[in-house]
């Protein structure tokens, strides 16, 4: 069994993503968020370490767009990521989402 990696609390998602490498830009839904990263449903190859760009859109139509570090990738199925930056208010943003999300009955 694996050990568990993660530290912040994660929430379970639906939102649209697109994401941009340098060789390619493919779009995907993002299944699992929380303040330091998230699990992208989506084709395409990565590999670990790679750094993408990624548009993440929440239910209200806004978006943010961090830049990531792949952590683990599943070729045509999906991949984790890590938030390596992003701007004050978009991590306030991103930050707002995921606490209502978990605040929210089940």
């Amino acid at each position: 069994m694996r050990k568990e990696r993660r530290q912040d609390a994660r929430v379970r998602v639906n939102l649209p993503a697109r994401w941009e490498s340098f060789l390619t830009q493919q779009e995907g839904t993002i299944v699992d968020l929380s303040r330091a990263g998230c699990f992208v449903l989506s084709g395409g190859k990565l590999e670990p370490d790679e750094l993408i760009r990624l548009e993440i859109t929440f239910p209200n139509d806004e978006r943010v767009y961090p830049w990531a570090e792949v952590t683990q990738a599943e070729e045509d199925i999906g991949f984790s990521v890590r938030f390596t930056s992003m701007d004050d208010d978009e991590r306030d943003r991103l930050e707002e989402f995921v606490s209502r999300a978990l605040a929210a009955p089940s």
